[in-house]
């Protein structure tokens, strides 16, 4: 008795805490359109003390979760209504079932009810409603401008001016080291000169100063006396000085040859024990290295030379002028080509960064149909009935009728065909006139099908076609046919993407006919499209 009791006082229990923790389930419309919002509410009504959990999911079945939306608390009576909303949808038309999903409540399970929904299409009415073509992809604004593209262009100007500048500058430095003397002593005075201008001895550079200044005396006793004074120490200089003096007859004071050798030694210290002179010093050693040079250049005897010498001398001279004004021809030409070749890199980088690499190439290079469109145009009359239109080349007479068959040509009175270029060329451009032998009620819908189906024979794959009404300025109607198609080159087996626009009229019993095509994204071949279209007249047909 007992047992039963307790089994029903915990059946009571559970219905009184069923009945205080509620779920409710509810939808805002079980019927919408594709991608639309159904929003899905679950209500409990819970304890201040209760925790709730509700679950995080992606989708509830087959419809999609595209919002979460936070929980909405309403305190009621002492107690807490929770109100959780998810933004669901589905973007394929049909029935669907929300299904049931947990709610936890103090860790314990809840299920919420299943919802039935539908999602339906959206009606299009093709009658009422103007069909367009899709756009053409519009480039996006540049929030940062077109101010780096200038900056880009000068770095690049500077870049080149600074190459060139460098390049000249290093010749002129090689030429000025590969100048050649006419003497020993020339050189030597030269040299000294040059280097008191580096003032190397006032900028701290002593050993720099100091090993350039002994290089220049030993440079012009080893080229002028002739003994190897740059591989000899100081001591075997002087030695060799001394007995070169006697050998030559030279008339050399003790005073100098001291002196001379009185600087070589203070060089050694200075590049081998870092000894540091003062600057009166440096200045008194200049010029006794100056002094021991002008001094040794008189004393050497002159010898007079022979005429043969004289002549070879002169000779050696004109072929060394001569290699003079050939470098300074040379290098006129260099610096000429190298500001060409700057100016043309600086004019192309500007135009390809403000008119874009198509732009260069087409206005450098050239491109077929952008002469066609700057050239010298022909208006003129082709067929029966005519066709008046004006187009970039003349149109040349070609024989369409072996292509026809036999059946079909037993039809025709009259035709005539004129074309520019081939299937095969990036423009083509044809017009055609027929006459029928009896008069005929021609359908042009089906005619221009009969044009796109012998394209397709002829090769054209792919065939994307769109028609419309065309009217002609002076208000014949016509039929227009235009789209894309696959065009396979037999050679290479290689495939173009080809634009094509045909019109068709009809007068009197006749045919007219212009069909013209070109490579997909030509602007130039656009633009020619356009001009020639625009342009067509049409004439009555003659008996």
């Amino acid at each position: 008795m007992k047992k039963q009791l307790y089994l029903l006082l915990l059946l009571l229990s559970t219905a009184v805490f069923a009945q205080q923790k509620q779920v409710v389930t509810s939808i805002d419309t079980t019927k919408n359109k594709i991608g639309a919002e159904f929003k899905l509410s679950i209500k409990t009504t819970v304890d201040t003390a209760s925790k709730v959990i509700f679950p995080k999911l992606k989708n509830f079945g087959a419809l999609e979760v595209i919002q979460s939306y936070p929980i909405d608390t309403v305190k009621m009576d002492g107690r807490y209504e929770l109100i959780k909303k998810y933004g669901l949808t589905q973007f394929d038309s049909g029935r669907y079932v929300v299904p049931s999903i947990k709610i936890f409540i103090d860790s314990k399970p809840f299920m919420t009810d299943s919802l039935l929904v539908e999602v339906a299409n959206v009606q299009v009415d093709t009658l009422k409603q103007k069909m367009f073509d899709i756009k053409d992809i519009a480039p996006a604004d540049n929030p940062i401008g077109d101010w780096w593209k200038y900056l880009l262009i000068f770095a690049l100007i500077i870049g080149i001016g600074a190459f060139i500048y460098w390049f000249i500058k290093k010749r002129q430095e090689k030429k000025l080291q590969e100048e050649i003397y006419k003497t020993p002593i020339e050189k030597a005075t030269s040299l000294l000169d040059t280097l008191e201008k580096k003032e190397l001895w006032q900028k701290g550079e002593v050993k720099a100063y100091y090993s350039e200044l002994t290089d220049i005396a030993r440079n012009y006793i080893e080229e002028a006396i002739e003994i190897p004074a740059m591989e000899s120490t100081t001591s075997e200089l002087i030695q060799g000085l001394r007995a070169a003096s006697v050998k030559k007859k030279m008339t050399l004071s003790q005073e100098i040859i001291e002196n001379l050798e009185r600087v070589l030694k203070q060089a050694d210290l200075v590049k081998f024990a870092k000894s540091k002179p003062l600057d009166f010093e440096i200045t008194e050693d200049r010029n006794k290295i100056q002094k021991a040079i002008l001094t040794l250049d008189n004393s050497i005897p002159v010898e007079v030379p022979v005429e043969e010498d004289v002549l070879l001398n002169e000779a050696q001279r004109q072929k060394q002028i001569q290699i003079q004004l050939r470098k300074q021809r040379n290098k006129r030409i260099v610096t000429a080509v190298a500001s060409v070749v700057f100016l043309l890199a600086a004019t192309t980088t500007f135009f390809i960064v403000t008119k874009g690499f198509s732009y260069v190439k087409d206005n450098i290079i050239g491109h077929p149909t952008k002469e066609l469109l700057e050239g010298e145009w022909v208006k003129s009359d082709y067929g029966n009935p005519g066709v008046i239109i004006e187009t970039p080349k003349v149109l040349k007479r070609v024989d369409l009728t072996k292509t026809l068959p036999k059946d079909g040509m037993a039809l025709i009175k009259e035709m005539q065909s004129f074309a520019y270029g081939s299937a095969l060329d990036p423009f083509y451009l044809m017009v055609s006139t027929l006459k029928f032998k009896q008069e005929t009620q021609i359908d042009l819908a089906k005619s221009m099908d009969g044009i796109l189906q012998s394209m397709e024979a002829q090769g054209a794959q792919n065939m994307i076609v769109k028609q419309e009404e065309f009217e002609t300025k002076e208000g014949v109607k016509g039929i227009k046919a235009y789209g894309t198609f696959s065009q396979i080159n037999g050679d290479d087996k290689s495939s173009a993407k080809m634009y094509y626009e045909a019109l068709l009229f009809s007068q009197e019993g006749g045919l007219q006919q212009i069909l013209l095509f070109h490579e997909e994204g030509d602007t130039y071949a656009n633009e020619i499209s356009e001009r020639v279209l625009n342009s067509v007249e049409l004439k009555q047909a003659s008996k």
